[in-house]
Formats: structure tokens, C-alpha cells, sequence
């Protein structure tokens, strides 16, 4: 058990049977009345976001989650194999688990996994990665009806959109969280 004065991104609460991580927290003190936190909670298993607000002080039950940093493999029909760097054991977590994530899930890549009771909840990703562009059409010169940007393959698969003068072959740097272009990498 933990007080909402303990509370962190990150931390996973157990409400209502269910596992929830704090994305956002803010402690209000008011002029008139008591302080409370507001926060902002996603749900580990279905991704649903909620707003929620305790009054300070309050408790909270806290989910035992044990984070490990583990190497991606390769996938197995629906699941994503990970392998362990401490202990080399290979994990299968679903791609459900993984989500969105896995369009910019190389092989080899380092990732931190989070296990409640054994069982895979969430992997974190780094916040970037870099990729090779696959596919791109060649940018025109005056065409700027997309906003200078066109869209592109990356060698995961997954598609982008980067800036019009970058050709098939050059690296990116892509923000995994959304999908962003973030810069090209120069070799």
C-alpha cells in the first residue's frame, strides 16, 4: 500500500481488480478545502485512459511489477519472442501485449519488459529508433500541397512520413511513441 503522496509515472495501481499506470499526476492544493491529486491512468491490459482524482493522503494499493530488460527475437505467429539478458530464457508475449509498438520492433533491440505475477503486461520501448527507409516516391521540387512532407517504408515495415528530399536508403531517426520523423542520421 502506498499514499497518493508516493505516486510517480509509471507506477502501476491496482483499482477494481484491474492494473492501472500513472501517466500523469498533479497535487492541487486549493485556497478553500483539501488538496487532492489529480491523475491521468491507463489501463496495463486494454490501453484505456481515464481521469481519475484522490484526495491527498489517500491509499492506494500498488501492483508488484517487475521490470526486465530483455532482447526481441523474432515473432512467432501472433506472439513476439523476447530473450532475458540475465538468465537468456525466452518469453513469448502476445502482440496484443505489444501493441503499436511492434511496428518499430527491430531484431536485437533492447527493450525493458514489465511482468505482474509472470505474466508479460507492457514492453517500453527506447524513445527512438533508427531505420532505414525502404520505399519512398521522389520528392518534387515545388510541391508542397502535403506540407513538404511524403510518405515512406521504413525497414520494419511500418510507414512515415518524412521530409520531401529524403530518398530510398537513407537512415531516420524515428520516435516510437507516434510515429514521428525525427531527424536523418548520418552514417
Amino acid at each position: 500500500m502506498a499514499t497518493t503522496n508516493d505516486l510517480k509515472n509509471g507506477l502501476v495501481l491496482k483499482i477494481d481488480g484491474n492494473l492501472w499506470s500513472v501517466t500523469e499526476f498533479q497535487h492541487v492544493k486549493p485556497g478553500k478545502g483539501g488538496a487532492f491529486v489529480r491523475t491521468t491512468l491507463k489501463n496495463v491490459m486494454t490501453g484505456k485512459v481515464v481521469d481519475k482524482t484522490f484526495n491527498a493522503g489517500t491509499k492506494v494499493e500498488t501492483a508488484n511489477v517487475d521490470r526486465r530488460d530483455m532482447t526481441y527475437l523474432y515473432r512467432d505467429g501472433d506472439d513476439f519472442v523476447f530473450m532475458d539478458a540475465s538468465d537468456y530464457e525466452q518469453i513469448p508475449v502476445s502482440g496484443q501485449t505489444v501493441g503499436d509498438q511492434s511496428r518499430f520492433l527491430l531484431e536485437n533491440q533492447e527493450v525493458q519488459v514489465s511482468f505482474n505475477d509472470g505474466v508479460p503486461l507492457f514492453i517500453e520501448m527506447p524513445a527512438s529508433v533508427e531505420l532505414e527507409i525502404t520505399h519512398t516516391d521522389p520528392g518534387v521540387q515545388g510541391d508542397r500541397s502535403t506540407g513538404g512532407t511524403k510518405p515512406a517504408t521504413v525497414s520494419t515495415g511500418a510507414e512515415i512520413q518524412v521530409p520531401l528530399f529524403l530518398e530510398t536508403g537513407t537512415t531516420v531517426k524515428v520516435d516510437t511513441r507516434d510515429g514521428r520523423y525525427l531527424g536523418r542520421v548520418s552514417s
